[in-house]
């Protein structure tokens, strides 16, 4: 490392010693079966060493470069699950892993991985006996029923819904596209939170989301809610998505929020990505909520300039 120029790859963790609860946690969900069983393209298994390794490259922020790393220095990286090819066995594994990460102090930030990431992630608030409420950056509903009781990565929040154990409190997802959901799928959600529509997102609404619910909340970041322009790298690729600047903010204000305690960040597929542009952009919205996670801790409430 040179002492001008740290790299987070040089700072991840450095200040962690045995038995020290971290600030902030990561680990790797390198799992696609739930994207292939609902007809997706193959190749968010590859996500999390490349989101990794972009973010490693990553400076701390420059204009509170002390209190970044000092949030740095004190995330651990727990690895990847172990992925076995049995998708619910495999998201149980993860449940089990992260149940504890929750029911401390700091923020977990889980590595997609497909959206079924996200059902092994709501499991580990039901293996915490934590309840819930869910806030999904996404084009897409995510509640489609499953097929032959086998989960996809078109299925979670319907799966966190009807879960015998109730933990799920509320959910609401923003950065929907009306030729991309079902009228059926939009009850559901209704009738379980709140649906935002793409053209609807303002920076307001981002604050809202994070603001409303009463309990610990789980953000999922569907990097396919981003302008394919910005984001071509993905599963579905999204012909009029969300701008990059509301996505950080998105991204920031959650890691900033007291109420978040998690997020993933998922459907990254780096073997169509175009020059890395969304494998970047992965990586980016992982500074951002660990930029949050900083100024929340620092008493800043300031955006980073990539957010604004």
């Amino acid at each position: 490392m040179t002492p001008s120029d740290p790299r987070l790859r040089d700072l991840l963790g450095r200040a962690l010693s045995p038995g020290d609860t971290p600030l902030a946690s990561l680990i790797g969900f390198p799992c696609d079966q739930g994207v292939t069983r609902n007809n997706g393209r193959a190749g968010a298994a590859d996500s999390p060493a490349a989101i990794r390794q972009r973010l490693g490259r990553l400076t701390p922020d420059a204009e509170a470069p002390e209190a970044f790393r000092h949030v740095v220095e004190r995330t651990a990286d727990h690895g990847d699950v172990e992925i076995t090819g049995d998708l619910e066995r495999d998201q149980e594994q993860l449940a089990e892993q992260i149940a504890p990460l929750l029911a401390g102090d700091g923020m977990v930030i889980v590595l997609g991985g497909g959206h079924e990431t996200t059902y092994g992630h709501f499991l580990g608030y039901v293996h915490a006996g934590i309840p819930v409420s869910i806030v999904n950056w996404d084009a897409h509903c995510d509640v489609r029923e499953c097929a032959d009781g086998l989960g996809t990565s078109g299925t979670p929040f319907r799966q966190a819904f009807v879960h015998p154990s109730g933990i799920a409190q509320r959910y609401a997802v923003a950065g929907l596209q009306p030729h991309a959901v079902a009228a059926s799928h939009l009850a559901f959600v209704r009738s379980h939170g709140e649906a935002v529509w793409r053209q609807d997102v303002t920076r307001a609404t981002i604050l809202n989301l994070y603001a409303t619910p009463r309990t610990a909340i789980m953000a999922s970041f569907d990097l396919d809610a981003v302008d394919r322009a910005h984001a071509p790298g993905v599963s579905a690729p999204n012909s009029a998505g969300l701008s990059v600047d509301l996505w950080l903010e998105a991204a920031y204000r959650a890691g900033s929020s007291p109420n978040v305690r998690s997020a993933d960040v998922v459907e990254l597929n780096p073997r169509v990505d175009r020059d890395g542009q969304t494998e970047a952009l992965a990586a980016l919205t992982v500074w951002c909520l660990l930029k949050g996670v900083s100024d929340r801790l620092a008493g800043a409430g300031r955006p980073p300039t990539t957010a604004t």
